[in-house]
């Protein structure tokens, strides 16, 4: 069932399409009465839309001839949203993204006025932005990324077809939510082949066609947040634990989500991380502008310390 207001507009853009129509036929469009259709027509003039009325068997209406409806209109913060949301798009290593915000940007100048045009090709044209990381991130097409995203809108179950290291395998999925992280596109939801929370690259999905059945999305479920605490949480070379005398606001904002584990205590921040590299987590934590404490392992102490004395090698130089 339509919303009353996407009726009204309906008849604004039916009157701006045919310029003039019988009640009857636009009635019958909107499978509305007549007694509805002239309410719509009254909401309309109350927002100031001029509209024509002629009574009779063979009546109609029209809007005012050379009335127009005025450009579309944004702030500069808006006009500044919009711009870098279609830069954005560019470089979210969706499939066909360039000719499709080409065409969006296309439409939209066709309606904004001239001072507003300005401001978004200027930032298109001196503005860029670096999102995808990985270059070979793209999905071949927006299939997946469209089914899913509606599947777990629905709540509808979907089959999937998966290819990892030339391997494929099919499963019942129930999508949870998706998720754009360090320049791959992910799928989070409960696997019905392993029984449990997985997480799916989208450029890896062969296939994913909607099923009969329905499952019910976690309320608040944040796709981003699963996939940072899942990468962070996989096991690595090096377990280690930080103490970092600080408060855990202060600790995120010098340290990536994917470091670690973030645990608040009376002492400060307790960091559990996996390092494939000690020597990137010994500059990595050399880089804080605040106090911490190594509680293990000791071989970050020996990196920490190979830090210390090349920088004050450097820094006694002349």
């Amino acid at each position: 069932m339509y919303h009353p207001t996407t009726r009204v507009l309906a008849v604004l853009e039916l009157l701006q399409t045919h310029g003039r129509m019988s009640g009857a036929d636009m009635a019958g469009r909107l499978q509305v009465d007549g007694r509805t259709l002239r309410r719509y027509i009254v909401m309309l003039e109350q927002i100031g839309i001029p509209i024509l009325s002629e009574r009779g068997r063979y009546g109609g209406y029209a809007l005012m001839p050379g009335f127009k409806l005025p450009p579309m209109m944004f702030t500069d913060d808006e006009a500044l949203a919009l711009s870098l949301g279609l830069l954005a798009a560019r470089s979210l290593g969706l499939a066909e993204a360039a000719p499709a915000v080409a065409s969006a940007q296309a439409k939209l100048e066709r309606i904004m006025p001239d001072g507003l045009k300005r401001r978004v090709g200027a930032i298109d044209e001196t503005v860029r932005l670096d999102l995808q990381r990985s270059r070979n991130a793209a999905p071949q097409d927006n299939a997946a990324l469209v089914t899913l995203s509606a599947a777990a809108q629905r709540g509808q179950r979907v089959h999937l077809r998966y290819r990892a290291m030339d391997v494929d395998s099919e499963r019942a999925f129930d999508a949870y939510g998706l998720a754009y992280y360090g320049g791959w596109w992910y799928a989070v939801g409960f696997c019905h082949l392993r029984q449990d929370m997985r997480t799916f690259r989208l450029d890896r999905i062969v296939a994913a066609e909607p099923l009969p059945q329905s499952f019910l999305r976690p309320a608040g479920f944040d796709a981003l947040a699963h996939l940072r605490t899942s990468f962070a949480a996989i096991p690595r070379a090096h377990p280690t634990e930080v103490l970092l005398k600080t408060d855990l606001v202060t600790a995120q904002r010098y340290l990536p989500d994917a470091i670690g584990l973030f645990e608040q205590t009376p002492d400060g921040v307790l960091l559990h991380s996996q390092a494939d590299s000690l020597d990137w987590f010994a500059r990595e934590l050399a880089s804080l502008p605040f106090e911490f404490e190594i509680i293990a392992p000791d071989a970050l102490r020996t990196e920490l310390a190979a830090i210390v004395t090349r920088l004050s090698r450097i820094a006694a130089l002349r």
